[in-house]
């Protein structure tokens, strides 16, 4: 029996297809054991990405596909709190104000330092045990109402965000609003992998704003070792 062009379109096709899926699978292997063996944040992007090129190559995804899902690990991750917290609104925004004292609730902080009323540079724990950096300027500054920031050029992790105050409902204090957007290597397949090592951003946000309202309404953070964390 003759092939038509049809058929031996498909054939290539095919081969193709295979190729690329044999090409994902070695090079994202090779990735891998190269971002284990550096041991550091560079080399645990590098595995993130080598784990991406198997699950391309393990599904059998086109290289038009593969570009597409490329573009969409690198959208950023957006992640949006509120807490109620019983005290006034000038209070809360005071102390929130004060960059730095947000270490002090914020556990994956390790610094922030105040250069000038607009702008402060930040240090924060990243997985492996490594720290980012970054400066970040005061866009808008709303008294008793609205914060928001962003990272300056540079930044070792893009991100911006908010904070918004206003009055609770039934006079039960103050409403705070976190808002913050991070623009990271590998975007949601890094978040993933940063869950493994208890950094994922939601529930980070979370935990750092019921360390907020028990810092505010306490004076104090109970620590899970039972001994409390007075303010700083």
């Amino acid at each position: 029996m003759t092939a038509t062009p049809g058929d031996r379109t498909n054939t290539s096709q095919g081969e193709a297809s295979e190729a690329e899926r044999w090409a994902s699978l070695i090079g994202g292997g090779a990735m891998v054991l190269m971002g284990l063996k550096q041991g550091s944040l560079r080399g645990a992007l590098t595995a993130l990405a080598g784990g991406g090129l198997i699950y391309q190559g393990v599904t059998k995804q086109s290289t038009i596909q593969q570009a597409q899902e490329a573009v969409g690990m690198n959208k950023p991750i957006k992640v949006e709190k509120t807490v109620t917290i019983n005290k006034p609104i000038d209070e809360l925004y005071r102390f929130w104000h004060n960059f730095e004292n947000l270490p002090t609730f914020m556990k994956h902080l390790k610094s922030v330092t105040v250069y000038n009323q607009t702008r402060s540079h930040w240090i924060a724990n990243a997985p492996l045990g490594n720290s980012v950096e970054w400066d970040a300027d005061i866009l808008e500054d709303r008294e008793n109402q609205l914060i928001s920031w962003a990272s300056v050029e540079g930044a070792d992790v893009d991100n911006s965000g908010f904070v918004r105050f206003q009055k609770a409902p039934g006079n039960r204090g103050t409403e705070v609003k976190v808002v913050l957007e991070y623009n990271i290597p590998g975007g949601q397949l890094s978040a993933a992998i940063a869950k493994l090592f208890g950094e994922e951003p939601e529930q980070q946000i979370g935990d750092d704003l019921r360390r907020f309202k028990m810092l505010m309404e306490a004076g104090e953070i109970a620590t899970t070792e039972g001994q409390p964390t007075g303010r700083q």
